[in-house]
């Protein structure tokens, strides 16, 4: 069985969170604001995964791993090889998996905060990914 590429199974996740938000909701103009929280949630949730399937395939912090990994984890990980990479983990730690996918924020300019954020961590990771033969 061939085994998925990390990056592009992250950009997979990416792409679910935005046809979440396109099918299933509108923008409210006079507040620019998503009008349901249901699914501002589902696509933090799609975007916090696919950070960590990513963040995972470069910093291998669930090996070995006994307990549940916690965000203390990754940020140590990350912030020992990349501090501009831990800034962006940080931040998409609270926007993706705080703000949307916990408060259900519905603010556009957040959400779209949070897809930034996604893809900027997404191709940071790619890049220090080590190239198999």
């Amino acid at each position: 069985m061939k085994k998925k590429d990390p990056i592009e199974e992250a950009r997979r996740y990416v792409d679910n969170a935005r046809k979440v938000l396109k099918e299933n909701t509108i923008i409210l103009p006079e507040t620019e604001s998503y009008d349901d929280p249901k699914y501002v949630r589902a696509a933090g949730n799609y975007l916090w995964h696919g950070v960590l399937i990513a963040l995972d395939a470069v910093f291998h912090v669930r090996e070995d791993r006994r307990t549940r990994v916690h965000i203390n984890d990754y940020l140590e990980a990350v912030g020992k090889r990349d501090r501009k990479l831990l800034d962006y983990v940080d931040n998409g730690y609270m926007v993706m998996h705080l703000y949307m996918n916990y408060d259900g924020i519905q603010n556009k300019d957040v959400c779209q905060t949070g897809f930034r954020l996604a893809n900027a961590i997404i191709d940071r990771c790619e890049v220090m990914l080590p190239k198999s033969a």
